[in-house]
């Protein structure tokens, strides 16, 4: 995809307004948001338009961490206002998940598309089964050691970049099992997004630089088209989602996103078998 003619501008425009509109219907829908709906679209859909295999997985990770700079520190505000981050914990995790995003976005950019199709595919079975056997969230704190939650964030800060997501998937359910309460969990989490994404981002642009079989007006391997359209448009559309899902019922609502997951895990991990 060497030529830069109005035509495949229009295409690939087009086809990444379609991955935000998805991608904001089943946010709203499923009650999940950044990477985890986004990249698996995205990487099919790059495949669609002729993307080469082997690059295809990196723009989708690399535009999905782009996307997901702006929609964090938007969600992080909010949360703020109300009292939903907790300054302590961000203080504790933030360090840890940096050091990790960056190691993340240092190996990923090594790793061939299909090792990256593998790592996305281990991580949304691992999410599957944790919405398909998931508990009510603990009460009271039972959070480890300092030091141990430390490595546990710099394993979520580099799991996290090298699957192109904001971090929330992971960091929610561990926090909640440690006893942070549910909205303090999301709010943290968010800020947490805003330390993932850009040196993920940073990363990605860094280690497709020159590469020359990428998709017009790519910085590296994130693409500045999807990442201008996917944050609009799933937002515009991520409401119209949270109305739908409030007249299914949260059992049905859980076993549709486990399903999703499953359905995308064993479509990625095809492809390195």
């Amino acid at each position: 995809m060497n030529g830069v003619d109005i035509a495949s501008l229009m295409e690939l425009a087009a086809a990444m307004a379609a991955v935000g509109v998805v991608a904001g219907l089943l946010a709203g829908l499923l009650g999940v948001g950044g990477g985890i709906v986004t990249v698996p679209v995205l990487s099919i859909v790059l495949g669609v338009l002729g993307v080469d295999p082997g690059l295809s997985m990196h723009v989708a990770v690399g535009t999905s961490l782009g996307a997901i700079i702006p929609t964090s520190i938007v969600s992080a505000r909010s949360h703020r206002a109300r009292g939903g981050v907790q300054i302590e914990l961000l203080w504790l995790w933030g360090p840890a998940i940096f050091i990790g995003a960056c190691c993340g976005a240092l190996a990923a950019g090594q790793m061939r598309g299909p090792t990256l199709n593998a790592i996305f595919a281990v991580g949304a079975f691992a999410v599957a089964i944790y919405m398909l056997v998931a508990r009510e969230p603990s009460t009271g704190d039972q959070s480890p050691g300092r030091g141990l939650q430390r490595v546990i964030a710099s394993a979520i800060g580099a799991l996290s970049t090298m699957m192109g997501i904001g971090g929330g998937t992971f960091t929610v359910p561990v926090l909640t099992g440690f006893g942070t309460a549910v909205r303090q969990a999301v709010g943290t989490s968010a800020a947490l997004g805003i330390v993932i994404s850009i040196p993920g981002t940073i990363g990605f642009m860094a280690s497709g630089w020159g590469e020359p079989n990428l998709p017009p007006f790519s910085l590296g391997y994130v693409n500045m088209i999807g990442v201008g359209l996917l944050v609009p448009m799933a937002m515009t559309f991520a409401p119209v989602g949270a109305r739908l899902a409030h007249r299914i019922s949260p059992r049905h609502l859980r076993f549709a996103f486990a399903a999703f997951l499953l359905a995308t895990a064993a479509k990625m991990a095809a492809t390195f078998l």
